[in-house]
């Protein structure tokens, strides 16, 4: 069974930094994508940033050029390295794993862009 467990999101003033973390336990495929979103209150949970197996990153347009996905294959970690903070930012982040025929969740850690 697949687990993933979010860290590193708090309450940061505008134009600060965050780097939020996600570790992944357990077996999975070798073909995979893990993938940032975000939900903010009242709003559909968004797609912020894509990381392939094989490297290739994605972002939302929202966030090019602020944000930065990025993984440790030896440590099973991925990384959303944030930058520049937006009080738009704010919003509960979501760890996400797809698989072929599977797609896992973390629990979600709350960032908070407030001055």
């Amino acid at each position: 069974q697949v687990q993933l467990v979010e860290s590193g999101g708090g309450l940061v003033q505008p134009g600060e930094s965050l780097r939020l973390s996600c570790a992944a336990s357990g077996t999975f495929s070798s073909i995979y994508s893990m993938r940032w979103f975000r939900q903010a209150p009242g709003k559909q949970r968004e797609l912020v940033a894509t990381i392939t197996n094989g490297g290739r990153t994605n972002y939302a347009n929202s966030v090019k050029g602020r944000f930065a996905i990025s993984k440790d294959n030896a440590k099973n970690l991925m990384y959303l390295q944030m930058n520049s903070l937006k009080p738009e930012d704010t919003a509960v982040y979501y760890c996400n794993l797809w698989v072929p025929n599977a797609d896992y969740w973390g629990q979600g850690t709350q960032v908070t862009v407030s001055s």
